[in-house]
């Protein structure tokens, strides 16, 4: 299977999304990578096996994207295979009034992966310096600074509660997003999923790309690297997802907890 290096951020390093693939399929055919997904999604399925038995460490995946870039597909086809109890899916919205009153990170940690889980934030913290930017919701001088805040939480999640972290920007472009918007107002299948709000941040393009520039670019760290996935190929995205999922699990190289001696030949009557 080819490596996936090249979606990586580079700690510190520029980003210019406009110079990015989004429609890369990894030298791979679509028959290749189902086949490949299929492996991927029992290795998935091993290693969080293991994972939740040592119950020593964690993994948090963050899914961002535009409207539209498939965070819910790659939830639910690179996952398909796992236990339920070991994994915790959360999704972040507009904050409750209990939310707004805190920090802007106080939802966010409780809802951190606990020692043997699995997390999965479909959209998260980076929210705070994505939508409130663009929309001006807080001054610059308060947005700007939380860079070196979601740095400092990563940190503080990966050194101290031992969790490895993969954050993916799912990378789509603007003619694809239009070509999917179109289809949940033409199919009467999918029009649950449109929202007139979908159109209102598409006008807001280009701030939500220079917005998710700086963020790439400011908070790829060493311990919480950001990866940009080309996603206009939803079989390409989602194959891509899950070999980071992989690549990462194996990586821990989870075990199951020692034997214990005390249980060795003991016979229940």
């Amino acid at each position: 299977m080819p490596m996936l290096d090249d979606l990586r951020v580079t700690p510190g390093s520029p980003v210019l999304l406009r110079d990015l693939p989004t429609r890369a399929t990894h030298g791979l055919t679509k028959d290749d990578a189902v086949e490949a997904m299929r492996v991927n999604t029992e290795r998935i399925a091993r290693l969080q096996y293991l994972l939740w038995a040592e119950s020593k460490r964690s993994l948090l995946l963050v899914l961002q994207g535009m409207d539209t870039s498939g965070k819910d597909g790659v939830i639910r086809h690179v996952l398909s295979g796992v236990n339920p109890q070991g994994v915790r899916v959360w999704s972040f919205r507009k904050p409750t009034e209990i939310e707004y009153s805190r920090d802007f990170l106080w939802r966010i940690h409780l809802r951190a992966p606990a020692r043997g889980e699995i997390g999965v934030f479909n959209r998260s913290h980076y929210e705070d310096v994505l939508v409130v930017r663009v929309h001006n919701l807080v001054p610059e001088a308060v947005w700007s600074r939380r860079y070196d805040a979601i740095n400092d939480f990563e940190r503080l999640l990966h050194e101290e509660g031992g969790c490895a972290i993969v954050k993916c920007f799912l990378h789509i472009s603007h003619d694809e997003q239009r070509t999917r918007l179109q289809r949940r107002l033409d199919d009467p299948d999918r029009n649950w999923k449109f929202d007139e709000s979908d159109v209102r941040e598409r006008a807001r393009w280009d701030d939500y790309q220079l917005a998710y520039e700086d963020a790439l670019s400011k908070c790829s760290t060493d311990h919480a690297p950001w990866f940009v996935v080309p996603s206009d190929r939803k079989w390409a995205q989602r194959w891509a997802v899950s070999q980071l999922l992989v690549e990462t699990l194996e990586a821990m190289d989870p075990h199951h907890p020692p034997a214990r001696e005390d249980l060795i030949g003991r016979m229940i009557d």
